[in-house]
């Protein structure tokens, strides 16, 4: 189990998939969040949650102000697991006399679901299995970036030792870069001249 760690739902537990996953841990989504929280990049923000595997990085943000959020995540099991949470969630906010917010799960491969091009999105996370090929990366990532808003941030998480994102051929300008224990974290946007104004 894991839980969230702040804002109207802090506190609610989460179940986590058994196999086929690998939860960002809580040290990681706490150094995240306040990150994001101080750069201000989270509030009313519509997220994308990209290999969403318990969803518990798309639900942080939707505690901490987010006002949507999509889930995306191939795997059956976990993407029964996301919906399970999403109703702790929406259970925690009704408890407090909160609005339910917008949530949806896409059971599908991450580049099945961009290449589909639904939605405008401020904030991306994507959270892939450590052995994803770098092409495949790429591949998601040129097919996410026309879904972006123009000053959206997108957070990849990979291993420590695989090579940094390919944001260029992406159209995207990296921003940033953390290490944490086995766990490296970039952040980018779109370059100015890729994103389309709406």
């Amino acid at each position: 189990m894991t839980r969230i760690i702040s804002g109207v739902a802090g506190g609610v537990r989460l179940e986590v998939p058994a196999s086929g996953t690998r939860p960002t841990s809580d040290r990681v989504r706490e150094s995240l969040f306040a990150a994001l929280d101080s750069a201000e990049m989270i509030e009313g923000a519509r997220v994308l949650d990209l290999y969403a595997g318990s969803g518990a990085l798309g639900l942080e943000a939707l505690s901490r102000g987010a006002i949507s959020a999509d889930f995306v995540e191939r795997a059956r099991p976990a993407a029964a697991i996301i919906r399970r949470n999403i109703a702790q969630f929406t259970t925690a906010l009704r408890s407090a006399n909160l609005p339910t917010l917008a949530t949806h799960v896409h059971e599908t491969a991450a580049v099945t679901y961009l290449k589909r091009g639904n939605g405008t999105f401020d904030l991306v996370f994507s959270d892939p299995p450590y052995d994803i090929s770098d092409h495949a990366l790429t591949a998601d990532l040129v097919a996410l970036t026309p879904l972006l808003a123009p000053d959206a941030i997108v957070v990849i998480e990979r291993a420590r030792r695989s090579s940094a994102p390919d944001f260029a051929s992406a159209g995207l300008v990296e921003l940033r870069d953390r290490s944490y224990g086995d766990t490296r974290v970039w952040w980018a946007e779109p370059a100015s001249d890729t994103v389309t104004e709406l």
